[in-house]
């Protein structure tokens, strides 16, 4: 992969690439501890650092982690909107029927979608929308979309 940059009114190619070895999300909010009871309750986040205002927790066993950290300085606190966090799982349709039971609510329910998954969402504390969703096969429409 290439980058450009300007140098001079030249423009000189790079073929320098970050080479990052995971991604994760850290979000800044007034409630660390209801993150850390839902996302161990009902996905069973494993905490692997938690100082308090500061916690990080894996989910799953393939590299997925989370964090939460209360605001710092003038740091603002996330506002709720506009995320949503994707949970590939196995059985869209096992996790559906646990996560109901065990009291959560549908944000959109569970539906198959054109595009390849069967999923459906539910909202966390500081106002995430989880979507939790199985492949499918996609429908003829979507499946010129797909990138080898």
């Amino acid at each position: 992969m290439y980058f450009f940059e300007a140098l001079n009114n030249q423009i000189a190619i790079r073929d320098e690439i970050m080479n990052a070895n995971q991604l994760s999300s850290c979000f800044c909010t007034n409630d660390v501890s209801a993150c850390r009871d839902f996302y161990q309750k009902y996905f069973g986040a494993k905490i692997t650092f938690d100082c308090g205002w500061y916690l990080n927790m894996d989910v799953g066993s393939q590299g997925a982690s989370i964090q939460f950290m209360e605001p710092q300085g003038d740091m603002p606190a996330y506002g709720g909107a506009g995320v949503t966090l994707n949970f590939h799982v196995d059985d869209v349709n096992v996790e559906h029927k646990r996560l109901m039971e065990a009291g959560l609510s549908e944000a959109m329910p569970l539906e198959d979608h054109p595009w390849g998954d069967r999923g459906f969402s539910v909202m966390d504390p500081i106002g995430n929308s989880v979507y939790i969703y199985s492949d499918r096969e996609p429908s003829e429409e979507f499946q010129q979309y797909f990138k080898s």
